[in-house]
């Protein structure tokens, strides 16, 4: 029977819900806000099935046929490159294996935009729900075994999400199958559910309407400068810089991760999944000639079945080979886990008691001395240009 005892070792990937035979698994929030499984000790057999498929426990994590070939490339569709949180190219991944007769499945928001599930979608219509990032981490739910049941009757798939989900898919799956098509991303770590439930609300109050859609990477003011972007019933609409929002400030701060994220043995060159796609942040000294700040993504292939689907999708994209090595290391994410901040434990104590905005605000404000640093260093640099 599983029991977690160093939350640090579980993702929450779902794999041992998935693969227990009495269904006495259930995930439960802890008071971070967490999804961690729990069994049912009347229920359970005793089968060691949930503790023999964790990919934490038992690490499978490489590839040995990983490969290291790497492009930049974006959607010739504005419309879709638009809509997208770089390149657009997870999308013509997608339609490919949708024309192929095929499933996709991947994270699409709650209609109250609270969480973030896995769900499956069979048209191009549907898509729409999958694209474009979201900072939370989605619920797997059963997924994994409703990917399988589609392999095993001969139909392709393509399952997305975070290395560590894709680490659970194949723990849970035991083998790889030829219709089966694994994307991944860079992933910076995944935030505290409770802290986005908590943000939303207060985004709710302050306008007093409810909300109608959240988009996280708004390109209004630029790709590399992309806004979190919250619609309202009354229609009004907030948006501000990545820099300026309090929650992604909190995100990008490392401040609410999953314990898992400061341990994450899923960062890794040598990945599971068949592609791994990100933003290519750098691109404007790599490859400036591709570079027009409305998004470019970094398409890093890893299998044979990967680079077939990649290009399955070539009269549809701007694409161009580089060194991999080179926009892995402007992406640290994809290798290097996050540190755990010393703000941590403080922050979680005060989210107890104190507004969500007040909280964050404290345990992102900068020192005095380091504002002032920054400053003269801004200045600095303009001047010498």
């Amino acid at each position: 029977m599983i029991e977690i005892k160093d939350k640090a070792k579980c993702n929450g990937c779902h794999a041992c819900v998935n693969v227990c035979p009495t269904d006495c698994i259930g995930m439960v929030r802890d008071s971070e806000g967490f999804l961690y499984p729990k069994a049912d000790s009347d229920k359970c057999v005793e089968c060691k099935k949930c503790e023999e498929v964790c990919p934490v426990l038992n690490r499978r994590y490489e590839n040995p046929a990983s490969r290291q070939e790497g492009f930049a490339a974006f959607a010739l569709d504005e419309t879709l490159r638009l809509q997208s949180s770089s390149g657009g190219i997870f999308s013509l991944l997608c339609e490919a294996v949708l024309d192929m007769g095929g499933t996709v499945f991947g994270a699409a928001m709650t209609p109250d935009f609270k969480e973030v599930r896995h769900i499956s979608v069979n048209n191009k219509e549907e898509l729409a729900l999958l694209r474009g990032s979201k900072y939370l981490q989605s619920t797997v739910g059963s997924c994994f075994k409703e990917a399988k049941e589609l392999l095993l009757s001969g139909k392709p798939v393509l399952f997305s999400g975070t290395p560590c989900q894709i680490g659970g898919l194949y723990a849970y799956l035991g083998t790889d199958f030829d219709k089966l098509y694994t994307v991944d991303i860079i992933c910076h770590g995944v935030p505290s559910p409770m802290v986005w439930d908590k943000y939303t609300d207060f985004l709710k109050s302050e306008r007093k309407a409810e909300i109608s859609d959240v988009f996280f990477r708004n390109k209004q003011s630029g790709w590399k400068t992309y806004s979190l972007s919250v619609g309202f019933s009354d229609g009004t609409r907030y948006l501000k810089k990545f820099r300026e929002d309090l929650f992604m400030k909190g995100f990008l701060a490392d401040i609410y991760l999953r314990p898992s994220c400061y341990e994450c043995g899923f960062k890794t060159r040598l990945r599971q999944s068949d592609v791994t796609l990100a933003d290519f942040w750098g691109i404007q000294d790599i490859m400036p000639e591709l570079d027009d700040d409305r998004g470019a993504s970094f398409v890093w292939l890893h299998s044979e079945k990967g680079e077939k689907l990649f290009f399955s999708a070539e009269g549809k994209m701007n694409y161009k080979e580089l060194d991999a090595e080179a926009a892995i290391l402007r992406n640290s994410a994809s290798i290097k886990a996050a540190q755990i901040p010393p703000e941590r434990a403080g922050f979680f104590s005060a989210i107890k008691t104190s507004p969500v905005d007040k909280s964050i605000l404290k345990y992102t404000a900068e020192p005095a001395g380091m504002r002032i640093k920054k400053k003269l260093s801004r200045i600095k640099h303009r001047l010498i240009k």
